[in-house]
């Protein structure tokens, strides 16, 4: 499998970020790390692994980054304006220099499938949400797409809106909303296990119901937790199965 880090300093962030890449062909896919990890947890979780036949055959080019949620979501001495702000950063930073690095690597402005599991489900699903322009797809897996249930708070401004899925999903309109509702790879995937929250991925799917966008809700029984096991069984399922 050919695999290749990479890295820059982000003009978005100020910060370094690193990349790694996995294959040589095939249509993109980005992952975004849990909780506080890193561009090589999926690596570590056997989750490459589970990914190598596809990633071999030139099916899928996969992609992950570093995450910044130790910076935003789950640093809890931030104010949550500083919170949202972050997030903001990062969203520049996807869009601006992430997708043209896959652009550039795929040779081809493809459209881009998103993925992440726990925390990475929220930046999955979020990064669709806002920009159907740039991604094609995503298959979230184990989301909580309120973002506020991380920010403990009620505080309210224009980048906690504009991240929160299920505040701004509901009132989207003209193209973004047409966009949306021709995408054919929203993927929306939960166990009911240990530490699943099912409801999260109802609710979502419930908004994205009466908004008329098409996608899966993918209900996984009460055999598979909130844990790498399920995550692993379901990439494999949706990258080899659906695709």
């Amino acid at each position: 499998m050919n695999r290749f880090i990479d890295g820059w300093h982000s003009p978005s962030l100020n910060k370094w970020m690193e990349i790694v890449t996995y294959g040589h062909y095939g249509f993109p896919l980005l992952l975004f790390p849990t909780a506080a990890a890193d561009f090589l947890e999926y690596e570590r979780f056997q989750m490459i692994d589970v990914l190598a036949p596809y990633i071999d055959s030139g099916k899928v080019k996969v992609f992950s980054i570093n995450s910044i949620n130790r910076e935003a979501w789950l640093n809890r001495g931030l104010h949550p304006g500083a919170m949202a702000w972050r997030q903001v950063e990062y969203n520049k930073y996807i869009c601006d220099e992430v997708v043209p690095y896959i652009w550039n690597s795929c040779q081809s402005r493809i459209g881009i499938l998103t993925s992440g599991a726990s925390l990475g489900a929220y930046h999955a699903a979020n990064q669709l949400f806002r920009r159907p322009d740039l991604f094609a797809g995503t298959i979230a897996m184990s989301g909580d797409y309120d973002i506020r249930h991380y920010m403990h708070s009620e505080y309210s401004d224009e980048n906690v809106y504009f991240n929160n899925p299920v505040e701004y999903v509901p009132n989207l309109a003209g193209e973004y909303l047409n966009a949306l509702q021709h995408k054919g790879d929203i993927f929306i995937a939960t166990g009911q296990g240990s530490f699943e929250n099912p409801g999260a991925s109802r609710y979502l799917s419930g908004i994205l119901s009466q908004k008329g966008i098409p996608h899966e809700l993918s209900m996984w029984g009460h055999e598979w937790p909130h844990d790498w096991p399920t995550w692993r069984a379901m990439i494999r399922y949706f990258v080899g199965e659906r695709y």
